[in-house]
């Protein structure tokens, strides 16, 4: 039997090893190293990478792929070391946008149905109730990106009723339920947005997006679900624009900075929702043979 093909994982934080180690033991053709258990880096052939630092491929000269463990590839690229020759390939997990789709249902029906209103009635003891209102076919739903994930995001609002919209640079392929806006559009598609959910990549033309002439152009008491990439908010904006009515509350799962830093008024804004960047996590298996369907079934 051939020697399994090895690959090394690169991450700032996440213990790559911990999660996704034992499933690459368990294909006989693959085995996954720390950096520091890699004794002849020329026998490297694919790295399993999360935002890896500026000389985390320099050891590595054999590199036939990085795979990312995520729907996007920036934190990669952003890597000064990644060889301009290497293919980056990014991850698509059905079950991972399955888990998006959900977690923005979520998000949504927070907002909608003013979940944290009722939470502070509970603490306060209050039976507050708010007739009318609840039905999804009076909340207009606005999905900013129509890739893997937010297909399977504005499909599942769709489902459940709610009035779908997406943008997207270009016309996309229908979406049963879904109306479609091109960034030509885009006036029209943020004025119909009561809940604007972000699932763009990041790139120069979406950084700081997320800022007060995008929320200027929301109807008034508008929700913002952000779970696209850190940067691509202007967090200062967003505090100005609760702080104003503009917008009645944010859903925030991802972050310019990571973790939250501590002291960050995020943390106890009555009208934010912040979670730990995990909408959306890549299965093992999934991982796996993503790896293999590139670096072995395609040269078999």
């Amino acid at each position: 039997m051939a020697a399994p093909r090895l690959g090394v994982a690169l991450c700032d934080r996440l213990d790559l090893i911990r999660i996704f180690g034992p499933h690459f033991d368990a294909t006989p053709d693959l085995r996954l190293l720390p950096p520091d258990a890699v004794t002849d880096p020329d026998a490297v052939e694919f790295a399993l990478a999360w935002r890896p630092g500026a000389d985390a491929f320099r050891p590595y000269r054999h590199l036939r792929g990085v795979f990312s463990i995520a729907a996007g590839t920036d934190g990669i690229t952003a890597s000064a070391s990644l060889p301009p020759d290497v293919p980056v390939i990014r991850l698509r997990d059905d079950d991972q946008a399955l888990q998006m789709a959900g977690f923005a249902v979520f998000q949504v029906l927070w907002h909608h149905r003013d979940m944290a209103g009722l939470l502070a009635a509970q603490a306060a003891h209050r039976w507050k109730r708010r007739p009318g209102g609840a039905s999804p076919a009076r909340v207009r739903v606005g999905v900013m990106g129509l890739g893997h994930m937010g297909r399977r995001i504005a499909r599942a609002l769709a489902d459940l009723g709610y009035d779908v919209a997406s943008l997207t640079r270009r016309p996309p392929a229908p979406e049963p339920g879904v109306a479609h806006f091109t960034d030509a559009e885009r006036a029209a598609f943020l004025g119909r947005s009561d809940i604007l959910v972000n699932v763009l990549p990041m790139s120069d033309e979406t950084k700081g997006m997320l800022n007060r002439t995008l929320f200027a152009a929301l109807p008034e008491g508008a929700a913002l679900i952000h779970l696209g990439r850190g940067p691509q908010l202007d967090e200062d904006d967003l505090l100005a624009a609760l702080e104003s009515g503009r917008l009645s509350g944010a859903s925030l799962d991802v972050f310019a900075a990571e973790p939250l830093p501590k002291g960050h008024p995020f943390w106890d804004h009555p009208r934010i929702l912040v979670t730990p960047h995990i909408a959306g996590e890549p299965e093992p298996r999934a991982v796996v043979e993503n790896v293999r369907r590139h670096l072995v079934e395609a040269v078999a």
